[in-house]
């Protein structure tokens, strides 16, 4: 892409996708690399609408409104934006079936965890640069923490999750538990979660 993916999505050529055949990445192959720069050329460009808006809000299409426009203002997580953000994404008649695996979406019971983890980038504020805080539609308070073998061990240990399957409820759990301690943002004990965890090997 030239090192410049942004302009290779918007203004690319069919001609240009040649240079993505043969892409592997583990289990992501070119196949997929390929609907991923279709759907963000249709979105990008306009020539796919995310559903409808709320009255009167006008959204130019970036990636924070692929997933804020599912939401709405009191939504107590970003569950909306995920399930929508799934569906919106697969909405392209040529969508390839294999491609579904690589994006999780909480309707099929995923934890979610690289998708909460990006949102926690975009979303979250803080004064060390852990997080880039770009995004103002979705509130801090509304992130999912990301919930992996790791951090529920963790958690389970310190009787903040108690459900045994990790997947989209025990995020869920585990968020509502940390909320408790900070409502503003419960995902900063992320980090901490994790790196007892991974350290300490529970």
């Amino acid at each position: 892409m030239d090192n410049a993916p942004f302009d290779f999505i918007s203004r690319h050529q069919d001609s240009d996708l040649k240079n993505l055949l043969g892409f592997r990445h583990r289990t992501f192959q070119d196949t997929d690399l390929l609907y991923f720069v279709s759907f963000l050329h249709h979105h990008y460009t306009g020539l796919l609408q995310p559903g409808p808006l709320p009255a009167g809000f006008a959204s130019p299409p970036s990636l924070e409104s692929a997933f804020a426009n599912w939401m709405r203002p009191k939504d107590a997580d970003t569950s909306r934006a995920l399930a929508g953000f799934h569906r919106y994404f697969f909405s392209l008649p040529e969508h390839p079936e294999r491609t579904r695996k690589h994006l999780p979406s909480p309707e099929r019971g995923s934890s979610c965890k690289r998708l909460n983890m990006f949102l926690r980038w975009m979303v979250r504020k803080d004064k060390h640069g852990v997080d880039f805080g770009l995004w103002g539609r979705i509130r801090p308070a509304q992130l999912v923490c990301p919930i992996d073998v790791h951090v529920a061990r963790t958690a389970r240990r310190f009787g903040l999750l108690q459900r045994t399957q990790t997947d989209w409820q025990a995020a869920l759990e585990l968020t509502y538990a940390l909320r408790r301690m900070n409502p503003k943002d419960p995902v900063r004990y992320d980090y901490a979660l994790f790196g007892l965890g991974a350290e300490e090997g529970y």
